[in-house]
């Protein structure tokens, strides 16, 4: 079974920047799409990034021109980097494909302070 592992999430304030990193056991990267989804507190779990199995890339109204997603097929790692944070992107950040259809991991907390 496919497993995801989040890190790099933390403490920030408005303006500052963070970079998520995701690992998955198994080559399954290269088959799939990838995405970074965020849940906030009280809300649906959303699709903020995708990055697709050639690399062209996607972003949500709310994150595009501020994060940034990559990928590296060969170290099976998705990677979200984060700038001009706001305190609306505090959320528990997880990676999975897109569609979700793997088991989802712990996730990482981003939490920005105003």
């Amino acid at each position: 079974q496919v497993q995801l592992v989040e890190s790099g999430g933390g403490l920030v304030q408005s303006g500052g920047s963070l970079r998520l990193s995701c690992a998955a056991s198994g080559s399954i990267f290269s088959s799939n799409d990838m995405g970074w989804y965020r849940q906030a507190p009280g809300k649906q779990r959303e699709l903020v990034a995708r990055i697709s199995r050639l690399g062209s890339t996607n972003y949500a109204s709310s994150v595009k021109g501020r994060f940034t997603i990559s990928r590296d097929n060969a170290k099976n790692t998705v990677t979200l980097q984060m700038n001009s944070l706001k305190p609306e992107d505090t959320a528990v950040y997880y990676c999975n494909a897109v569609p979700g259809y793997l088991t989802w991991g712990q996730g990482t907390q981003v939490t920005v302070s105003s």
